[in-house]
């Protein structure tokens, strides 16, 4: 499984680089949807450092109530850093067209996470071959305005 997650790293750097880059470029215009999702910048507490750290994603869910993310790390071995991060401190905010919001994130019980899994998968395929590719279940995270 290394060469894997080798992978699946390399992949996910080049994904939140280059959507950073085209975010820089385009002024924060585009891309707002990827792969049918909402792009999104989520902003954690590091764990360790009490530092403001940021990381750019896609939500497969994205209602005025309630943003779920996936800890896919593209079906690395481990969780991805801002999982742990808002696990230990899961007061967070997310950037979405520019505006944050405040919001408290929560691992979905398993009841929950097998009600969204299949609306999850149906908005972007890509995270059932993350599951298949990984012995850890990948976990899907609710926020909820705070």
């Amino acid at each position: 499984m290394p060469q894997r997650d080798a992978v699946a790293s390399a992949g996910a750097w080049m994904l939140e680089n280059g959507h950073r880059a085209i975010l820089a470029v385009t002024g924060g215009r585009w891309p707002r949807k990827l792969a049918g999702m909402q792009t999104l910048e989520l902003h954690v507490i590091g764990r360790k450092s009490g530092q403001r750290r940021s990381t750019l994603l896609t939500a497969p869910i994205c209602e005025d109530d309630r943003v779920v993310l996936v800890a896919s790390k593209g079906g690395h071995s481990d969780h991805p850093q801002w999982y742990k991060n808002l696990v230990v401190n899961p007061d967070i905010e997310i950037t979405i067209d520019g505006e944050t919001r405040a919001m408290k994130a929560r691992t979905a019980s398993p009841e929950e996470r097998d009600a969204l899994w299949a609306q999850i998968t149906g908005t972007y395929r890509g995270y059932a071959g993350y599951q298949s590719s990984t012995d850890r279940e990948i976990p899907v995270v609710i926020c909820e305005p705070a």
